[in-house]
């Protein structure tokens, strides 16, 4: 058996980009995308013509609403080529407007339930800040389910399962990037922060039975990957989804709910204010959150001159 193959056995995995056709040789059963996927995407030569069609389609429309639709056709098409949910996300500019997330959250839905979706083949991704997580929290409790991204810290992932929120997204590879900057080592296997980080996260929700999923991502190599066989899904780039495809390593499952029960971790609740003090307190979690918003902000941006170039 591959790699690939060995991961599924213990962990439900996920493609990680906006490329829909290069999904069809993994079968995952999930997807997500972000607005540096889709940037990228929507620049390749054979997703021109969907861009074109939907600028024409709604041709009269603001490019706000337009880019709506472009999201909403990716979703669409990722959705013919898996059997489970595609995470679609909401602008990073509205990541501390809690109003106008849970607004953006409620169009995208509308715009996938007009095309025939149901809303649980669907996840809304947004930003981990306070004021997401509780948008989140008002989306779920109307049966909108979202993915809660850019998630560096415990306390993020804390908020997040006392918010009731269907799924986060625990960057591994960009909090092992931080610490190999800030170190200056190399880091491999259980050593490695990522790893370490969604572990950690993982192993709470499992000790106090907290329902909400855990989903790593953002990985730079495999090794990150069956380091976390196990976690309840994973989302893997292509080239990282080929590299597992081509290699027999075995893989052993590192992440159990049962082992979880014994972990050694205090539980801990978190008001507005103890969040932001924790936060705060966590130096990588502060910077990668605000470089993560900052980047899918500009990519935004970019997504906009595009559209606005193609009308």
């Amino acid at each position: 058996m591959t790699q690939l193959d060995q991961l599924k056995q213990y962990t439900t995995i996920v493609a990680d980009t906006g490329d829909f056709q290069s999904m069809k040789a993994f079968a995952p059963q999930d997807a997500t995308t972000n607005p540096s996927l889709i940037l990228k995407a929507v620049q390749k030569d054979e997703y021109k013509p969907l861009l074109a069609t939907v600028v024409k389609a709604h041709a009269g429309k603001s490019t706000d609403e337009i880019i709506d639709h472009l999201l909403i056709a990716f979703g669409l098409e990722i959705l013919k080529l898996i059997p489970g949910r595609v995470s679609t996300e909401t602008d990073a500019r509205l990541s501390f407007d809690t109003e106008a997330t849970v607004a953006k959250g409620r169009t995208l839905i509308k715009l996938y339930e007009a095309a025939g979706i149901k809303r649980e083949r669907v996840l809304i991704k947004i930003a981990a800040t306070w004021e997401g997580i509780r948008a989140a929290e008002i989306l779920e409790k109307e049966g909108i389910h979202c993915n809660l991204t850019l998630l560096f810290s415990l306390p993020q992932a804390i908020a997040c399962a006392e918010a009731g929120v269907q799924l986060i997204s625990p960057f591994v590879g960009r909090i092992y990037d931080w610490f190999k900057k800030s170190t200056g080592q190399e880091y491999t296997g259980a050593d490695d922060p990522g790893v370490q980080s969604v572990k950690t996260v993982y192993n709470y929700y499992r000790k106090f039975g907290y329902a909400t999923e855990v989903m790593g991502a953002s990985f730079r190599n495999t090794s990150q990957i069956v380091e976390l066989a196990g976690c309840d899904l994973l989302t893997i780039s292509p080239d990282l989804l080929q590299k597992l495809a081509e290699s027999d390593a075995p893989v052993e499952r590192k992440l159990s709910a049962d082992a979880a029960k014994s972990a050694d971790i205090a539980r801990v609740s978190l008001d507005q204010k103890a969040f932001r003090l924790a936060l705060n307190g966590d130096a990588m979690a502060t910077e990668k959150l605000a470089e993560g918003i900052r980047q899918f902000a500009a990519d935004a941006v970019k997504l906009e001159g595009i559209v606005d170039a193609a009308r």
